[in-house]
């Protein structure tokens, strides 16, 4: 283990001991839910509703009014204080998600790729990054699964999941809300949503919501906005439940993201004459010009979907469940790895991703046995194109992958209650997944391929390898299978205490590179499966009449044949000498994860009440194969700071605003990262050392909840903190190191009126 040297992380660590006697723990932000109702958030990480002390699991949950109360606008917020997650916006995107929990996660949201955290809406698994960073609203909560989860889930996740469940239909009562936010860089929010009953046993509902920002920075070459926001988003539901033991409900979602392609910044100056010398003055400045040399002049991303769940409570004891579902998403990305006017590293980029699934569960809930059991369908498509454009050579490299994934498991997970204090959980899953490949990579003269509408004069030449043609076309197939396990022993000496061990397995299945060098035979046969041993000891407390309670976690996982992806840049000396783009997968063997997790909120009076969470890990690789050599001494975990940690303090009193009771909160709030490293190997332009961020907020309801008021103020520090980069030096590329940062000071003034 690491010595605990920094200040900052001795002073969490102290805070979360000294407090620890006093059960000053919980859900993270969860400042009106666990403290002040008998039962606490009410979540369904195991399928079952249960309160989150109940559950023998490390889950954090954030129900929408605690969300609303920090001005929370995307789910990226609660990595800020969830111990060893890192949720972020994917380099040059706006709305692709990169996810790690407690050191698991994927960043390149290439084709063929599957994230190692699982997002959930409604159950529904969304099998490709894009469009999976979700805004929130319309929603009900958010629940973070750390671990491997697959006994209870639709889709094998890794790392863990995230649950986006939005809010039900009322069933009784019309309803109306609408909510306008303005802040900081012309930012307007409008969200409307409301509900009716149609009949007594049949109701609808929807939500629209129009989310806007001017840009945090500005395109210097082209005018357009940096890091700006135009989003559209919508979403429909209707309910039948014609006998209290039988609802279907169908609902629909459909989101539109035009904003402003999100171009990097340079840390380095660009050899090119006429081009900037040294990096701009702001972090959220580039000089991108691809918008203006085409073929793709704009950023768009749409995606849409719909589910169908029916939900037959067949007996008191007995429930059937199934969930369909459909989605597609389908974006156009002009991506400037150099962000200069010159194309020295131009990438336009079409991305289509479509999949189906469905479930089926069958739910027994006894007096002292409680079973899960499920099959689960997924017929998945994910499809890019891209072109690298290197104009310093005259030349292109082209790419495109089509990778199919069908893949099918049934899992089952019981929990048997052997006295009043004991219980014991056994679960498993057999999951086979079937990956198909069609890749065609190619180098063309010009500033474009065909594909894009280059002039299409190949420069490359086939390649035959055992009398198979294999460059530029390529096809492969491979399928991968396993059986995965979970135990979990729980015992709850009283009322105000569980504790439990337990112990899970998790399985990603392995797949093709759409970017690799198809003349070499190993990146012909695939990328292997990975896998996680994951072992945790958890206690779960609460004090003071229900004022306090007290979540740490200890865990320690095996991580093995790790999927690393990669690219680099490859020269060819000709002639002609052209410079092309390759992409690498690294199994890197082995990994050991070991680490802490505490949560905490405590109620200290009627008016005070605080919250306190920290994280740490201690990852690293244990064997790590480069050209025969074990270099895992040389090698470090991405996106996982050893240490993560958020404080807050909440003060509210009552107010009368006029005639309309209602109490007001005050709330500041800071949160810490350590040193974080963007790939497996040191960039010191890229990595980011351990920062803090400082919230604030004041929030009115009137004690109706007919009115809501807020000011919301968040990195108030101001703090410039890179999320993610592209690291391409050399003259061929033009020193293309760029870097992606976090959001600066916002402040954010909001309203909702609720009918």
């Amino acid at each position: 283990m690491k010595r605990f040297g920094d200040p900052a992380r001795l002073a969490l660590l102290l805070a979360s001991v000294c407090a620890t006697p006093f059960a000053f723990t919980a859900p993270a932000m969860a400042q009106d839910a666990v403290v002040e109702e008998d039962e606490g958030i009410v979540v369904t990480a195991r399928r079952r509703e249960e309160t989150l002390q109940e559950v023998p699991i490390a889950v954090t949950a954030y129900s929408a009014e605690t969300l609303e109360a920090r001005g929370a606008q995307d789910i990226t917020a609660i990595g800020e204080t969830t111990p060893n997650v890192t949720l972020e916006a994917s380099r040059a995107t706006n709305t692709t998600l990169t996810a790690f929990i407690r050191g698991v996660g994927q960043q390149d949201p290439v084709a063929g790729f599957e994230q190692g955290v699982g997002i959930y809406v409604d159950d529904v698994y969304l099998n490709r990054p894009q469009g999976a960073l979700l805004d929130i609203y319309d929603i009900e909560r958010l629940e973070v699964l750390r671990g491997p989860q697959g006994t209870l889930y639709g889709r094998n996740t890794i790392g863990g999941a995230i649950k986006y469940v939005t809010r039900r239909i009322d069933r009784d009562d019309p309803t109306l809300r609408a909510r306008v936010a303005v802040g900081s860089y012309d930012q307007l929010d409008v969200v409307l949503s409301g509900s009716t009953p149609i009949t007594d046993t049949l109701r609808i509902g929807g939500a629209v919501a129009g989310l806007t920002r001017g840009g945090f920075g500005e395109n210097l070459f082209t005018g357009e906005d940096n890091y700006n926001k135009d989003i559209f988003a919508a979403r429909v539901s209707g309910e039948w439940e014609p006998t209290p033991d039988f609802l279907v409900r169908l609902s629909a979602d459909y989101t539109e993201d035009n904003s402003a392609p999100r171009q990097g910044y340079r840390l380095l100056p660009s050899l090119i004459p006429g081009n900037s010398a040294s990096p701009l003055s702001s972090e959220y400045d580039t000089e991108s010009g691809i918008t203006t040399l085409g073929p793709l002049t704009e950023n768009r991303v749409i995606s849409r979907g719909a589910q169908l769940l029916v939900d037959w409570r067949i007996t008191d004891n007995l429930t059937l469940r199934s969930i369909t579902a459909d989605r597609s998403d389908r974006s156009i990305a002009p991506i400037d790895f150099d962000s200069t006017p010159f194309p020295s590293m131009d990438v336009p980029a079409h991305y289509n991703n479509d999949q189906f699934s469905q479930e089926l569960q069958l739910i027994y809930e006894g007096d002292r046995l409680h079973v899960v059991g499920g099959a689960y369908y997924l017929d998945a498509n994910a499809f890019h194109a891209f072109d690298v454009v290197f104009g310093l050579s005259g030349a292109t490299s082209f790419t495109y992958g089509d990778v199919g994934t069908e893949t099918w498991a049934v899992f089952g997970e019981a929990t048997y209650d052997i006295t009043d204090q004991w219980s014991l959980t056994v679960g498993g899953r057999y999951t086979e997944d079937e990956r198909t490949a069609h890749i065609w990579r190619e180098t063309f003269l010009g500033l474009n391929s065909p594909y894009f509408g280059g002039s299409g004069i190949s420069i490359t030449p086939p390649v035959v390898v055992g009398g198979e043609q294999v460059v530029p076309h390529f096809r492969g197939t491979r399928t991968d299978d396993a059986f995965t396990p979970r135990v979990i022993l729980a015992w709850a000496p009283s009322d105000t205490l569980n504790l439990y061990a337990s112990y899970s397995q998790g399985f990603k299945g392995g797949g093709f590179d759409p970017r690799g060098n198809f003349a070499n035979a190993d990146v012909r046969e695939g990328f292997l499966p990975e896998y996680v041993d994951s072992y945790e000891v958890g206690a779960k407390a609460t004090l003071w009449d229900g004022r306090v309670t007290a979540n740490t976690a200890v865990f320690f996982a095996d991580y093995t044949d790790v999927q690393i992806p990669g690219s680099v840049i490859v020269i060819n000396p000709g002639p002609p000498p052209t410079t092309t783009f390759v992409g690498t997968v690294t199994n890197a063997g082995a990994a050991e994860f070991s680490g802490i997790e505490f949560e905490g909120t405590a109620r200290f009076t009627d008016s005070l009440r605080g919250a306190l969470s920290f994280g740490y890990i201690d990852a690293e690789y244990t064997e790590f194969i480069v050209g025969g050599v074990n270099v895992a001494e040389q090698r470090k975990v991405q996106n996982t700071p050893d240490w993560t940690g958020s404080v807050s303090l909440t003060y509210e009193v009552p107010l009368t605003l006029g005639s309309l009771p209602g109490s007001i909160a005050f709330t500041g709030a800071a949160s810490y990262r350590g040193d974080t490293q963007q790939f497996e190997t040191a960039i010191p332009l890229l990595d980011q050392d351990a920062f803090t961020l400082y919230n604030a907020s004041i929030y009115w309801r009137s004690d109706n909840d007919r009115l809501r008021i807020g000011l919301y103020g968040r990195n108030l520090g101001d703090e410039r903190y890179i999320t993610s980069g592209y690291n391409f030096p050399g003259a061929a590329t033009d020193n293309s190191v760029t870097a992606f940062y976090g959001d600066p000071l916002t402040v954010t003034g909001a309203i909702e009126v609720r009918f």
